[in-house]
């Protein structure tokens, strides 16, 4: 396919820019990612400090996954608080990938690689390993309908290292949201922990192929005392929030 056509397919997003931040969005009322211009690496928006409530679950990832790119926020926060990770970030929008110097993403090294690819396709055929997979892929018309099926979240779940975990972007407000939830407390056999972020409509789930231990308590207390002060500092009262008002799917879990 011609590089013509390949960009013809993709939506072309948008970047706002003020005085302290960029915003990359694919309509006007959705914002996709936010990056603070002299702080490049923090996490402005609540629901992706939701989402690295992850290492609630598996504190030290060796490997990390992550379906969508956008402005980059997560991947950028996971390559500089977690050296000891491997990122592999997975987005199949050209538009998005060309925009990666305008939000800092980091160049591809030895343990930081963006790769062009559908996700799905990617979740059915990866021959790695991963501790966590991070699904927050987005296009004009919320997620992929590829990206949210019961086979990619079946795919997800084998994609996984025994002690792996998934965790999902998911908007409380979509007609289908049910249905979506459903789906990955089918294939993770109801071992989901799910927390919302009130201010802006999205649930974040956190599925398991196995039931987490040790209990919830000792890692927040291992998060506190391993990650950069600057990292816990944005990190801590949602570990907080997901601590008290994180929801159990599955009974027998901490």
């Amino acid at each position: 396919m011609s590089d013509r056509l390949e960009y013809n397919r993709h939506p072309r997003p948008l970047v706002d820019k003020s005085l302290n931040s960029k915003t990359m969005h694919f309509s006007i009322c959705d914002v996709q990612s936010r990056m603070q211009i002299d702080r490049p690496n923090n996490l402005m928006l609540a629901y992706t400090r939701l989402m690295m409530g992850f290492l609630l679950f598996a504190p030290n990832p060796r490997h990390i996954a992550m379906v969508g790119l956008g402005g980059g926020s997560l991947a950028k926060f996971c390559y500089w608080y977690l050296p000891d990770s491997r990122i592999q970030v997975i987005e199949i929008n050209p538009y998005v990938i060309a925009l990666r110097d305008e939000f800092e993403v980091p160049r591809d090294d030895h343990r930081f690689h963006v790769r062009k690819e559908d996700a799905a396709d990617y979740v059915r055929t990866a021959q790695y390993r991963y501790d966590v997979i991070v699904a927050d892929g987005f296009d004009a018309n919320g997620v992929p309908a590829s990206l949210c099926s019961r086979s990619f979240y079946d795919n997800c779940f084998d994609m996984l290292e025994p002690n792996g975990v998934l965790v999902a972007n998911l908007h409380s407000h979509h007609e289908h949201f049910p249905v979506y939830l459903e789906r990955i407390k089918e294939s993770f056999a109801g071992r989901v922990v799910t927390v919302n972020d009130f201010d802006y409509g999205n649930t974040i789930a956190f599925a398991f192929k196995e039931t987490p231990t040790p209990p919830l308590l000792a890692n927040l207390q291992r998060c506190a005392s391993t990650l950069a002060p600057e990292a816990w500092a944005q990190l801590a009262p949602s570990f907080s929030m997901i601590k008290r008002f994180g929801r159990w799917h599955s009974q027998g879990m901490p």
